[in-house]
């Protein structure tokens, strides 16, 4: 007997019009696009399947990635002259950037030197493998500089698989979850998956994104196929993303 549930969709199939807010594809600054070769190629890759829109968030990391709005704007300035060199004018990015929460990222805080999302959205991450000590204190101290936390890419936090109901003390504090496109897969490993579709049955994650750094990535996005009911549990949270930041 058919299944409905069963049935087989390929995502990119839904995503026309979609507004990717987390992407490293600006060039030259962080861990993503080394080029403006590669900045190119992978809007192109985008432009393919309907995503024309990008909020560019490179990494604001202390002693790693020490960005500033200054260099950021000039990132960006490079890679819109490359776009109309290349007739593609049709597409729309700007900037913001992923905050890191470390030794220094209050003092970046309280001197304005944050990049936010559509002016009151401050896209956030800590370490993968052990949360950051002064985590819960930024968040209180972004809250009350009048932004909105989003919690980049939840799932993707190893010490948090084992306890998933540890997720919802985050909520408490007032973060929005934001998940990567690629955890509907095994990209980056079995736990994570499992983490993200657990969040999305829970309807925790408000919005989704790319997290794209390099072209292989692209590709891997490009083959993914889910179920109906994953299709119809992700369409909201495309929607809501769509909507916030359009």
């Amino acid at each position: 007997m058919f299944n409905f549930f069963s049935k087989k969709h390929f995502l990119i199939d839904h995503l026309e019009g979609f507004i990717d807010i987390h992407n490293h594809i600006l060039p030259g600054i962080d861990d993503g696009a080394k080029t403006v070769e590669e900045s190119i190629e992978l809007i192109k890759g985008f432009n393919e399947f309907g995503v024309k829109d990008f909020i560019c968030t490179p990494h604001i990391m202390e002693n790693y990635y020490p960005n500033t709005p200054t260099t950021i704007q000039s990132s960006l300035s490079l890679l819109r002259n490359a776009l109309k060199m290349n007739n593609l004018e049709h597409i729309n990015i700007d900037a913001a950037a992923e905050h890191m929460i470390d030794s220094g990222f209050e003092s970046i805080l309280s001197e304005n030197n944050v990049m936010p999302l559509s002016k009151n959205y401050l896209l956030i991450e800590m370490s993968y493998l052990q949360a950051s000590i002064n985590f819960d204190s930024a968040v209180q101290k972004i809250k009350s500089s009048g932004l909105f936390p989003i919690f980049a890419h939840p799932e993707r936090y190893a010490y948090l698989h084992k306890n998933l109901s540890s997720y919802s003390r985050f909520k408490e504090m007032g973060l929005l979850f934001q998940m990567n496109i690629l955890s509907l897969t095994e990209y980056y490993g079995k736990e994570v998956k499992q983490a993200a579709l657990w969040l999305l049955k829970s309807n925790q994650f408000d919005f989704l994104a790319s997290d794209i750094h390099k072209v292989s990535q692209l590709q891997e996005l490009k083959k993914i196929s889910i179920n109906e009911k994953t299709l119809m549990l992700i369409k909201p949270v495309i929607e809501k993303t769509i909507y916030n930041f359009k």
